[in-house]
């Protein structure tokens, strides 16, 4: 007999679900993420604290939820593409440049606030490991691009480069300029974009 599965039942599935999220993320954001208890947001979101872990998982897969938009940003997954396919290598750093801006700034409350104060237990270790790996992947098709275009600067070979890339346009150089030194983002990609190539390129 197949079982019977409820229009009504699944929307408020997903409305819980959604609420759940919306509150965390305001209490992570208020507070930070470590201060933030499972129960905290159960009376925040209205819904008892196992619904929470039902619908949810609860706080490391929350956490790992809020940052996932950040990784699969189609946007910043073209900047990439556009990046490793230019046969001119200043564009391929302008464009790596374009690529970080563009995530960091879109999502600057959750990576900046969220990632930079990065919560110490193994769970939510792993969901902000995983922001850091898909940004270290970008970077390391960069960097190979850079290679494979003979573009690199003499004793820089594609594992500097990614080292480069990674203190240029990884999250710490964002959090550091905008977030810690209140540059604007304009000013921190030109600058960004200048010295990587400086670095890296003849």
């Amino acid at each position: 007999m197949a079982s019977y599965s409820s229009p009504r039942r699944a929307n408020a599935a997903a409305a819980t679900h959604a609420a759940i999220l919306a509150r965390a993320r305001e209490l992570f954001l208020e507070r930070g993420y470590a201060e933030v208890t499972v129960p905290e947001i159960a009376k925040a979101a209205q819904v008892a604290t196992q619904t929470v872990y039902a619908s949810a998982g609860g706080k490391a897969a929350i956490l790992a939820e809020l940052l996932q938009p950040a990784l699969d940003d189609p946007l910043a997954v073209q900047f990439n593409t556009a990046a490793r396919r230019t046969q001119d290598p200043r564009q391929v750093i302008a464009a790596t440049a374009a690529g970080t801006r563009q995530a960091h700034e879109q999502y600057w409350d959750i990576l900046y606030h969220l990632i930079r104060l990065a919560p110490g237990d193994a769970a939510s270790q792993q969901a902000v490991g995983a922001a850091t790996a898909k940004c270290l992947e970008g970077l390391t098709a960069i960097a190979d691009r850079l290679a494979e275009l003979g573009a690199l600067k003499d004793g820089v070979d594609a594992g500097q480069a990614v080292d480069t890339l990674w203190f240029y346009f990884g999250q710490n150089a964002w959090f550091s300029l905008v977030g810690d030194r209140c540059w604007t983002f304009d000013r921190a990609e030109a600058w960004l974009l200048e010295a990587a190539r400086r670095d890296l390129l003849p």
